[in-house]
């Protein structure tokens, strides 16, 4: 026996279906990710069947980086025909990039964090019980931490654009 799929969903229902909440479904809809919802009678939303497919593909193209702003753009131009395969491809290469980036980053700051580890075990090996060894203040002391914090702080200033609630 086949379960039939229901005609159309409540927000509960959709949010449940899909693991999202239904303030997210409603900024989904004020962003133009999801079609508006046509409401009832009485003034309640009614998604129709395939929003939980749009919902789930939505917070799968979140999961590889793509921000609601550039989602919003791929998902407009096929929603009226287009085929905005090739922004895909281009979007998630340059994520991809991204995180090669990053890794290498992570990779430099974990050998850097393994040595600075060795170095302060010789540091508290010299310290007497009770006595501070301003393991912190040697921080300073370390280019690669600098950095990464150098790159952390101007990270900051250009934020990037929304993801939205999840």
């Amino acid at each position: 026996m086949t379960s039939a799929k229901p005609a159309s969903l409540g927000p509960r229902e959709l949010a449940r279906v899909t693991g999202v909440s239904k303030d997210t479904l409603r900024h989904y809809e004020r962003r133009g990710l999801l079609t508006k919802a046509p409401r009832t009678r009485s003034g309640y939303r009614r998604y129709s069947a395939d929003a939980a497919a749009r919902v789930l593909l939505i917070q799968r193209a979140l999961v590889v980086g793509f921000s609601l702003d550039e989602l919003a753009t791929v998902l407009a131009e096929r929603d009226t025909g287009g085929a905005p395969c090739r922004s895909v491809r281009a979007l998630v290469g340059k994520r991809l990039e991204e995180l090669d980036r990053q890794l290498d980053e992570l990779t430099a700051l974990k050998k850097e964090l393994g040595a600075l580890v060795a170095e302060w075990d010789d540091r508290l090996a010299r310290t007497p019980a009770g006595a501070r060894a301003y393991l912190l203040d040697t921080l300073a002391e370390r280019p690669p931490i600098d950095a990464a914090r150098q790159r952390r702080v101007s990270s900051r200033r250009v934020r990037p654009a929304s993801r939205g609630p999840s």
